[in-house]
Order: C-alpha cells, then sequence, then structure tokens
C-alpha cells in the first residue's frame, strides 16, 4: 500500500469527508471489537473511559451516545455514571446486533437513526458523546450543531477522534505502523481490505485537533478544549452549550 500522502489538501471545515467510506460498517460489524482491540493496541478502552468521564454527569443524568457501533462507549458511559440513562443511536443495525448482545448492553436504550438528524427533542440529554465517528460522516458541523442542538444549557458534548501525530520522528514511525504495516494485515483478518485501506486515509485527511475546535465553537458550544492521547494519535474535544 502507498504511504499515506501529507500534503493531501484538507476538505472545507463545513463538510465531511469527500467520499464516502468504500464499504459498509455492517461488513466487518462481527470482527470489529477484537480489530479495534489489536489496532490500538489494547488502548481503545482507555479512551472511552476518560470520554465518559469528561461528560460529567450529574446523578441519574441522561446521556446519548451517537454512532454507538457495537457499544463500547455507551457500555463505558454506563460504567463510569451508574444510575444514569443511556441511549445509543446507531444507523447500521447489524452493529447494533453485535453490542445488543454484550453484557449489560440492555441497560442501553438502543435506536436506530443518523446522527445528522437526531430524533430527540432540544436539551434532552446531560451529555453527548461520539467516538471515532466523524471521520465519516458527510457534514460535520451538521453532526456537531445536531449534538449541541439535543444537550441541555450546560451540558457537555464531546468528541473522541483519531488525528494525525505532529511530533517529528514519531510521524513517521506512526505512518508505516498505521499506513504501510496494520491496513494489509488487518484486512486479511477482516476480510475488508478497503476499510483498512480507507482508515489511514480518513484520519490523515481529518480536520486538526485545531479546526475540529474551531467547527465546535461555530456552532455554538462554549468552552472548547481538547486533550491529545497516545503521543497525539487521538484527541478528546469537549465543549458546553451555553
Amino acid at each position: 500500500m502507498a504511504a499515506v500522502d501529507e500534503t493531501t489538501g484538507r476538505r472545507n471545515l463545513e463538510s465531511g469527508n469527500p467520499a464516502d467510506p468504500p464499504f459498509s460498517f455492517a461488513d466487518v460489524a462481527d470482527r470489529y471489537d477484537t480489530l479495534n482491540r489489536l489496532m490500538s493496541l489494547g488502548r481503545d478502552r482507555r479512551w472511552r473511559r476518560i470520554a465518559a468521564a469528561a461528560l460529567n454527569l450529574p446523578a441519574g443524568g441522561r446521556a446519548l451516545d451517537v454512532g454507538a457501533g457495537s457499544g463500547d462507549m455507551a457500555l463505558a458511559l454506563l460504567r463510569r455514571w451508574p444510575g444514569s440513562g443511556v441511549t445509543g443511536i446507531e444507523p447500521e443495525a447489524d452493529m447494533m446486533r453485535v453490542g445488543q448482545r454484550k453484557p449489560n448492553a440492555g441497560q442501553v436504550r438502543w435506536t436506530q437513526g443518523d446522527g445528522l438528524h437526531l430524533p430527540f427533542p432540544d436539551g434532552h440529554f446531560d451529555g453527548v458523546v461520539s467516538a471515532f465517528l466523524l471521520r465519516n460522516v458527510p457534514d460535520v458541523a451538521g453532526a456537531l450543531a445536531e449534538q449541541h442542538r439535543v444537550a441541555r444549557p450546560g451540558g457537555r458534548v464531546a468528541c473522541l477522534e483519531m488525528t494525525w501525530p505532529q511530533t517529528p520522528g514519531f510521524r513517521e514511525l506512526f505512518r508505516f505502523y498505521f499506513a504501510r504495516l496494520a491496513p494489509p494485515i488487518m484486512g486479511i483478518l477482516s476480510g475488508q481490505p478497503a476499510a483498512y485501506r480507507y482508515l489511514p486515509r480518513s484520519v490523515q485527511r481529518f480536520l486538526t485537533p485545531e479546526e475540529l475546535k474551531a467547527v465546535m465553537e461555530r456552532v455554538g458550544l462554549h468552552n472548547v478544549h481538547y486533550r491529545t492521547l497516545m503521543m497525539g494519535t487521538v484527541a478528546l474535544h469537549v465543549g458546553e452549550r451555553g
């Protein structure tokens, strides 16, 4: 596989990826969690725990996981905030079915739906989170505007997403692992090579942490800040509805 080109032009801040993923997440649903563990070297669970804590839910609060996939983020919310009401919305029925088979998944309110048109009233949730979603939506600003809409005043919106590291030396090492070594291996294990060729390209073309912060502010979120994890390969953004 060719190395990801760092000179690739980034898309307009208001738009999503220039093209839809060349596969369906339903194609990798049954192996999705296992491959995530392998690809992230087992660190993705910790990242979700940090994102769950960042919502700072009140006792008995309500949280929404947008693009819930196989449910790992929603279950992380339940573990961090016992007694909270957690809703997961996901467009792919096959992905939801994988999540619904997991322990304690019956405590999640599962909804099949579109993150660009959330079927919830304004201000309904105390916190809203998405994990590794925004790279795959056609309109990042639109998705964030919907998350802002359904959060209550003072409620938090958190976005956990991969990002391309900028540290010289490690950036090149990451490119070798993430763009050259991992995709063919994961493609063989998943039986969906297009999915893992798409992954590094989608990260490379996605917004920088500063650009994503600017979009979150543009849709109305306040006190937006972010932290990077895993040597700058993952960013967690958090903002509040004013």
